[in-house]
């Protein structure tokens, strides 16, 4: 196999992505397999590279989530990243979150830290997803470093830019804003324009249309 392009470099209609050269039985037999990988993994760099686009003169970045198809993880975070995306986190081993569900069954916000911050390794970083402007004064408090806004509005965003920045400038620290849920294309720079760090979409993965790519044949027939 000799690829003509890199990963990551756009193509258009027509063009020749890699020649391949080996026995007619081989070359069958992996067309329709190898294609899928293509078109797949294209799709989703395409559409990644779509919503990077958007964030331009922000300094917002595009990050995928966990919610990729079973077994190809590894093959989509790098088709995100190749799209000029983050692939952020692979599973719940390099890095703690705590989510709605777990605050709930802590009782709160604090009482999730605590007990996450008394088992987390010293160089894993810990992220605490807030859906109200009163949970993310609670994580700022506590000093937690990465805050997920989840599902709130732009207005809200602003908002808890400002309390961070205001946190940052009063010596706590400086948390960086991450900020989700069911996000768009068309909604992608009203986001970035606020402020915030990273904008994780599972669209990146969920919503990624396949890129059609064929297999031509030339040359002799050899067995």
């Amino acid at each position: 196999v000799r690829f003509t392009l890199s990963d990551g470099e756009r193509f258009a209609g027509g063009e020749t992505l890699a020649l391949l050269d080996g026995p007619l039985a081989s070359l069958f037999a992996l067309e329709r397999t190898g294609l899928n990988f293509l078109g797949r993994l294209s799709g989703v760099a395409t559409l990644t590279a779509a919503f990077v686009a958007e964030t331009a003169g922000t300094r917002a970045r595009i990050a995928g989530t966990r919610k990729t198809t079973p077994g190809l993880r590894a093959l989509e975070k790098a088709a995100i990243e190749h799209g000029g995306g983050s692939a952020h986190r692979f599973g719940l081993f390099d890095g703690a979150m705590i989510k709605d569900n777990h605050v709930a069954a802590a009782g709160g916000v604090r009482e999730a830290v605590a007990l996450v911050r008394d088992r987390l390794a010293h160089a894993h970083t810990l992220e605490v997803e807030v859906d109200t402007l009163e949970q993310l004064d609670e994580a700022l408090s506590l000093g937690v470093s990465v805050i997920l806004l989840d599902n709130m509005d732009v207005g809200q965003i602003r908002e808890a830019v400002r309390r961070r920045d205001a946190v940052g400038a009063a010596g706590g620290v400086h948390a960086l804003l991450e900020v989700s849920g069911g996000v768009q294309l068309e909604q992608v720079r009203e986001l970035a324009a606020t402020g915030v760090d990273v904008i994780s979409v599972g669209a990146l993965t969920t919503q990624a249309s396949w890129i059609d790519i064929a297999l031509e044949f030339e040359g002799e027939l050899r067995s």
